[in-house]
């Protein structure tokens, strides 16, 4: 990791520390884990969080902030985002976001302990990089997200072999 985006990460981690912020986010990860429970073959529910909760403490390229819950014992499958940077941290529970490509994932195990190193608790995820979260059977993964394009504009890009292309794009926002 650079040291810029250390300090990038640093600063997310000092707004998320916050407990004001904290209290702001909970009602969200409340109604994406309602949501969750509703759809129950879903693998993952997600909501953005609305940036004014950060007020004005976000790195500028920040453009949008996400809560997801994953379910226990999920592996959601491979995903890259060709739009945007992606900025993520471990807020409940734990899971392994794997970076690479299909059969040869780099497991980076993630916890919540405020107390844990950065890199135990942080990740980022350059533009286009494939990666894919793997969440054990004994609790639900709890993660906030930031990335660089505005939630509306998030594209979400899966493995298709039926397609032309071999991939198939959905924004975020759409999936829902």
């Amino acid at each position: 990791m650079t040291p810029e985006e250390r300090s990038r990460l640093e600063a997310l981690d000092a707004v998320l520390r916050s407990d004001n912020v904290r209290e702001q986010i909970r009602p969200v990860v409340e109604q994406v884990r309602a949501e969750l429970a509703r759809k129950k073959d879903a693998l993952m529910a997600w909501e953005p969080i609305p940036l004014t909760v950060f007020g004005r403490a976000l790195p500028p390229e920040i453009r949008s902030a996400w809560v997801f819950v994953l379910s226990a014992d999920a592996d959601t499958g491979a995903e890259r985002h060709p739009n945007s940077h992606q900025r993520m941290m471990s807020f409940e529970g734990s899971g392994d976001l794997q970076i690479g490509e299909p059969g040869q994932w780099q497991s980076n195990v993630l916890i919540s302990d405020p107390e844990a190193p950065l890199e135990r608790r942080w990740i980022s995820i350059p533009q286009n990089v494939w990666h894919r979260p793997v969440v054990g059977a004994d609790a639900d993964w709890v993660v906030v997200s930031f990335h660089t394009v505005p939630a509306e504009e998030l594209i979400e890009e899966r493995p298709d072999s039926g397609s032309k292309n071999g991939t198939k794009q959905m924004k975020y926002l759409e999936r829902r």
